[in-house]
């Protein structure tokens, strides 16, 4: 598949630094061959040692809160009494990896069941929420139900509904304001539909996704935002890792530049979209992509833990 990507180095590296690094070039070219070495080999441990110093820091610092992976696993539409069951005692008896987060999101009439028995290791997560407090609103949960059964997160998605992303954007803010206000964490959701990315038009619509929430809310502390390319939704196509990465990269300079850098730093940006048990260990090794929102995979115990334990690629790359 043909994908156009607006290049990510256009927009965050600009004429400074080209020129910075010719200037560089033509006063090493006055040097003399041994000068010039030294000079060089002088560079080269400083880079590294930059790096290093910056793969450290982000270690320490890039995810929110308890600075761990998350995994969140999005049953949406699927399973019933029995399947559940077994689906929760291969999540009971699997080996997780410790420093990682982890969420599920059964259906709503199963959310009790699934809390009853699944171990606590793993939080639980509406799969969406209304807008304030419940009432007449049918086929609506409200936040207050969902706290009420266990539930510690929910998933808020701009493109749920079928609604205009004009008038998502309008409702989604407030969505996840009242979600945090009443004490669930959000994991926000945002992506392209695929005309919208062979446009060259998925930065624009992710930040103007984003900006939904940044109008809304008064702390990032309990969010995490997930990329999910519509186009990769559920249809076994998956973003490359140089794909993805590019966009969670976009996504933390815009956070910078419109929240603060130490938002940008902290906030945990997860990525979704046909993440299986055979992709996850090389998107997890992308130094910006924090955890995963996982569909259908997820409906796999087995899968899933493997998903989960790909943290183990992170700590390799990093």
């Amino acid at each position: 598949m043909a994908v156009a990507s607006t290049s990510l180095a256009s927009q965050l590296s600009g004429p400074k630094s080209i020129s910075s690094y010719s200037g560089l070039r033509r006063s090493c070219s006055k040097l003399d061959h041994t000068q010039s070495l030294s000079l060089f080999q002088h560079l080269h441990s400083q880079l590294r040692l930059s790096s290093s110093s910056r793969k450290a820091s982000r270690g320490i610092v890039a995810m929110a809160g308890t600075g761990k992976f998350f995994v969140g696993g999005n049953w949406k539409c699927n399973g019933t009494k029995d399947s559940i069951s077994k689906l929760v005692s291969d999540l009971n008896s699997a080996k997780l990896e410790a420093d990682v987060d982890v969420v599920v999101a059964p259906p709503f009439l199963y959310i009790d069941k699934v809390k009853n028995s699944l171990t606590d290791r793993i939080e639980i997560s509406g799969q969406n929420s209304w807008v304030g407090k419940g009432g007449a609103f049918t086929g609506e949960i409200s936040v207050e139900q969902l706290k009420d059964i266990g539930a510690t997160w929910v998933i808020l998605d701009t493109q749920k509904g079928g609604m205009s992303l004009e008038k998502m954007i309008s409702f989604i803010g407030k969505k996840a304001a009242y979600a945090l206000n009443e004490g669930l964490g959000v994991i926000a959701c945002i992506g392209e539909k695929l005309e919208e990315r062979e446009a060259g038009k998925t930065f624009d619509i992710c930040f103007q996704q984003l900006k939904a929430f940044a109008d809304a809310v008064h702390s990032w502390d309990d969010i995490v935002i997930a990329y999910e390319p519509v186009w990769a939704i559920g249809t076994g196509k998956v973003a490359s890792p140089e794909q993805a990465q590019e966009v969670h990269v976009a996504v933390r300079d815009w956070l910078k530049k419109n929240v603060s850098p130490e938002v940008a730093s902290k906030t945990r940006i997860i990525y979704g979209g046909s993440v299986n048990g055979g992709n996850s260990a090389e998107l997890a090794k992308k130094e910006d992509i924090d955890g995963f929102l996982v569909g259908g995979a997820s409906l796999k115990g087995p899968e899933f833990a493997t998903i989960i334990n790909s943290v183990t690629a992170k700590k390799v790359a990093a």
